[in-house]
């Protein structure tokens, strides 16, 4: 107690709580600018902690960071535009329920779901640190990159009705992460001579062109389209119904608690980080959904997932850092950078070492959640108000900032290029009746399993290791029930095999499950086996309740 009192007071005195919500208010901002990244936020904020305390420099790059995460939905959910790469799911639903005449609704359920995912995710942090971040010292390449395989699976269920063309658009996203050198043996690929295809495409100008420039063209190629304002809805209420989003975020509270579950686990993985985890929730809230054709057109679970899943990330990786002093992203590298600076090694003797700064950490993630929270309550009507603006003077100045978020990168004129390429590329594209959702993804996954596939290679060619690997195997089950999923959703209830498809995802995860070894996993084991066994035993004899379908039920 003497020592959690002593870290309260490091963290909870006037100085410490005014340079949290400088950096809460600097990471909303550069969150909410589209190419304006939360590394980036946090690496500019690194020179300002130089004459901090340990304390008082990790508090107010951790109020950047939380700041971020839920600064991106802003810019996502008004413009359909994601204000960094942890929101892109969130505009799926966000911005169509904008355009609908609800963005105060929208913004609403993005600020209490980043909220409570914060929180629940600040509450694991606290309790399960030392347990949770054993796992990643369990991963081997191979398990990351099943994990990756697995979380590319998702094309399937973001392809909508459409499934070839999203699957095309997914191979295509691979192929666009392919071009360049390769990161591992540095070989030139699909490059053609040209030194500007040499070095590859980066990823956020990638995405930026895709979703921001293809957007903009869309609705500004109508003279009508580019006079009218981004609601569609003449009169708007922009009053912020936070008593009515609080209440929809817990009444869901199951997706609530599967996403931030996600995101934590996700950010104990290094090098996963947010970009995926809110992919992955929504992947698996529109999944456990019983109306999953509602997604994409504004519906509330697919801004709740995404957004609870991203802010929960934050909490995972600061884990990572803490309990194994293994960066869980870029932010977290940057954070252990600041530790070094002060002295302070992170290491898996860390929160033992340094109780007092961990405890301080703890108490800091607390409150950055609540002073976002205090911050987006405040800015949000004015964020509102930008639906009020005319399109075509929008978009000139959400292209500019893009054209300076992308520049800013890596100063070098080749990155506008790439997004204005790729603006062309994303206009066709939708234009086709493409969905953009695979195709990103291709891009974000695709160098990071081509990495980890290299490296386990490197160690054995041997192709058994990827299914004798227990997290490995895991992974890949997960990755083919996956794929079949969005088959059995159309089949429950019509079809004999869709009822034994739950019950043989669970006793075909038994077996990795007991090849973890150790004593509770045998048991959870044994526990999946139970109720795959109890399940399978249902299914049978709910044999003459199949409902027909219109093929069964024509008449011979």
């Amino acid at each position: 107690m003497e020592i959690f009192l002593q870290a309260f007071l490091e963290i909870a005195n006037v100085q410490t709580l005014m340079l949290m919500t400088i950096g809460a208010a600097a990471g909303l901002i550069s969150g909410a600018i589209p190419g304006f990244t939360i590394a980036m936020g946090v690496v500019l904020t690194l020179p300002f902690t130089f004459g901090m305390n340990a304390s008082q420099g990790i508090a107010t790059m951790i109020g950047v960071f939380v700041g971020g995460l839920s600064g991106g939905l802003m810019s996502g959910i008004l413009t359909g535009i994601p204000g960094t790469p942890s929101s892109v799911a969130t505009t799926f639903d966000g911005f169509p329920m904008a355009r609908r005449g609800q963005p105060g609704f929208a913004l609403g359920l993005g600020v209490w779901a980043s909220f409570f995912g914060g929180i629940i995710s600040a509450i694991m942090l606290v309790a399960l640190a030392p347990q949770l971040a054993r796992l990643g010292l369990e991963f081997q390449p191979w398990d990351y990159f099943s994990l990756v395989f697995f979380a590319l699976t998702i094309t399937a269920s973001l392809s909508g009705e459409n499934m070839i063309k999203g699957l095309i658009a997914g191979m295509l996203g691979l192929f666009i992460a392919t071009i360049g050198e390769d990161d591992v043996n540095g070989i030139a690929r699909f490059d053609f001579g040209i030194d500007y295809l040499r070095d590859g495409f980066g990823f956020l100008p990638v995405l930026i062109g895709l979703f921001a420039f293809s957007q903009l063209m869309s609705d500004v190629r109508d003279p009508k389209d580019a006079r009218a304002k981004l609601s569609q809805t003449e009169e708007m209420d922009i009053r912020i119904e936070h008593r009515r989003a609080a209440i929809a975020v817990l009444r869901r509270w199951k997706n609530l608690i599967v996403s931030s579950l996600i995101g934590m686990f996700t950010g104990i993985l290094p090098a996963a980080g947010s970009a995926i985890s809110n992919i992955l929730a929504y992947d698996q809230a529109k999944k456990m959904s019983p109306n999953p054709e509602e997604f994409g057109l504004g519906c509330e679970d697919g801004i709740i997932a995404p957004e609870s899943a991203n802010n929960a990330t934050a909490g995972g990786s600061l884990i990572t850092m803490m309990a194994l002093g293994i960066p869980g992203d870029v932010i977290t590298a940057v954070m252990l950078g600041a530790l070094l600076i002060h002295d302070v090694v992170p290491s898996p003797s860390f929160i033992n070492d340094s109780p007092v700064l961990a405890n301080a950490i703890f108490i800091a993630f607390f409150f950055a959640n609540f002073l976002v929270l205090f911050l987006q309550s405040g800015l949000l009507r004015a964020f509102v108000l930008i639906t009020k603006v005319r399109m075509y003077m929008l978009a000139s100045v959400i292209l500019a900032f893009c054209g300076i978020g992308v520049f800013a990168l890596n100063n070098v004129t080749s990155d506008i290029w790439t997004l204005f390429f790729f603006g062309i590329f994303g206009y066709v594209f939708r234009s086709l009746g493409f969905p953009l959702a695979p195709l990103i993804l291709g891009v974000v996954l695709g160098p990071v399993a081509e990495s980890w596939l290299a490296r386990a290679l490197a160690i054995s060619s041997d192709p058994v290791l990827f299914v004798t690997n227990p997290w490995s195997l895991f992974f890949l089950i997960m990755a083919a029930f996956s794929i079949g999923f969005s088959f059995y959703q159309k089949q429950r209830g019509h079809s004999r095999w869709a009822d034994f498809y739950i019950p043989a995802l669970a006793l075909s995860l038994s077996v990795p499950v007991f090849m973890m070894g150790g004593y509770v996993r045998p048991v959870l084991a044994v526990g999946l086996i139970a109720v795959g066994l109890w399940m399978l035993w249902q299914a049978w004899h709910r044999k003459g309740q199949i409902e027909p379908s219109n093929d069964a039920a024509r008449p011979t």
